[in-house]
């Protein structure tokens, strides 16, 4: 709506008005009342509602445009452009940030040596041969690529960002052919650009995935109180301390948040995790899987052993789908040290929200110790996402919880 100019937005009203007035003699013909009203009455009024309606729209994105432009969203957006033009992206951006970006840096693809210097506010992060890297490590959700008209656009590099997961809006001086699944154009700012990911929903897909969540969150957080009264007795009994544990992890394009948990390990187990890390299932190191962990509380028959086969120790994340910080359905949240060790290709799991279950869960993880092959799934199922895809994932991670109270 901010985006519409003064004659798209009269157009609109015109198009709503017309609407509206169709509306009313369709009820009229249906009722047959249409003889008691006055032509003109009903054509006076609609000129009046259509005044009114296009100066409301304008006082109404004028009021929006005052107190959102610059305000910092949940998105966040880096830069990439030269310290040519630098100082008239970084305005352009801010002066018209009608998606509520937080700006969180710029990298210069000449300007190595300008990292830590500032401007309009904003702090250089990277350079051309370091911003990938950047991208890896740090909460990156999209990029805006605006380069001067003689510099060639870095293609290598700009798919490496989709491969990533990260989303690419490209300012359009030329249409380069990029990796991303799906592409637009639109605009950002007053730049036209063209936008490439790996995959991108539509604003209906997205309420009803988070509506979704919602109500899941809502249900499963009725059942976490109503467990906590049975399971909570039996950890403090066995491991006198917290019922809960929490951990730092990574989310949705490198944003870190607190994941909740059941306690099922010891109060050491972190500290023990080092001196156990050799007999890792996972290739690499770069996810953590045990057999016959001695950390669960009371072993695999015990307490921490039972909550944790039938994914009882898992409840408390339905918090942190209602908070928004996870999905029902997504891929597993890394770990900070996991995190560290990931390859480009590998932040493409990053590239949606963290879920309680995924494709990796319902695919035979006990049975799954190569890290790339988790990636694979994961990409899978970010590329060829849907509500309904969601759906089957879901009741196959009800099968699978299932399968397993039948194997006692």
């Amino acid at each position: 709506m901010l985006k519409r100019g003064y004659y798209r937005e009269f157009s609109c009203a015109i198009k709503h008005v017309c609407l509206v007035i169709l509306m009313a003699v369709f009820y009229l013909f249906a009722t047959q009342k249409g003889e008691n009203y006055s032509r003109i009455t009903l054509v006076t009024t609609g000129i009046l509602y259509g005044v009114f309606t296009y100066v409301s729209r304008i006082l109404w994105k004028k009021y929006i445009r005052n107190r959102g432009i610059g305000s910092k969203g949940n998105r966040s957006l880096l830069i990439l452009t030269t310290k040519a033009i630098v100082d008239i992206v970084v305005g352009n951006i801010q002066n018209n940030n009608y998606e509520g970006f937080q700006v969180i840096g710029i990298a210069l693809m000449d300007g190595e040596n300008e990292v830590g210097q500032l401007y309009r506010g904003v702090p250089v992060v990277a350079g051309g041969d370091s911003v990938a890297e950047f991208a890896c490590r740090e909460w990156v959700d999209e990029v805006f690529v605006n380069l001067p008209n003689d510099m060639n656009i870095p293609q290598v590099l700009l798919n490496d960002f989709i491969e990533m997961g990260v989303t690419v809006h490209l300012k359009l001086i030329e249409m380069a052919k990029l990796k991303g699944q799906k592409h637009h154009v639109e605009r950002m700012g007053t730049y036209t650009v063209l936008t490439s990911s790996i995959n991108m929903a539509s604003w209906k897909q997205a309420f009803l995935k988070r509506t979704m969540d919602l109500a899941g969150g809502i249900v499963g957080c009725i059942f976490t109180g109503i467990l906590f009264m049975f399971v909570a007795p039996g950890i403090y009994i066995k491991s006198p301390g917290p019922v809960f544990f929490s951990q730092m992890r990574v989310g949705k394009n490198g944003r870190k948040f607190k994941l909740y948990k059941f306690r099922s390990m010891y109060m050491d187990a972190e500290q023990r995790k080092a001196e156990l890390m050799k007999q890792n299932r996972i290739q690499d190191g770069m996810m953590f899987k045990l057999d016959h962990d001695p950390r669960i509380i009371g072993g695999e028959k015990g307490i921490g052993g039972i909550i944790r086969k039938y994914s009882i120790d898992e409840f408390p994340q339905f918090w942190n789908v209602l908070k928004g910080d996870m999905s029902l359905v997504g891929t597993r949240p890394p770990t900070l040290d996991e995190w560290e060790k990931y390859d480009l290709h590998h932040r493409v799991r990053l590239a949606t929200k963290p879920g309680i279950t995924g494709m990796w869960q319902v695919s035979g993880r006990s049975d799954i110790t190569d890290f790339e092959e988790v990636v694979k799934l994961d990409k899978s199922y970010i590329m060829d996402w849907s509500l309904g895809l969601d759906v089957r994932i879901l009741v196959k991670t009800v099968g699978v919880v299932v399968l397993r109270r039948g194997a006692m």
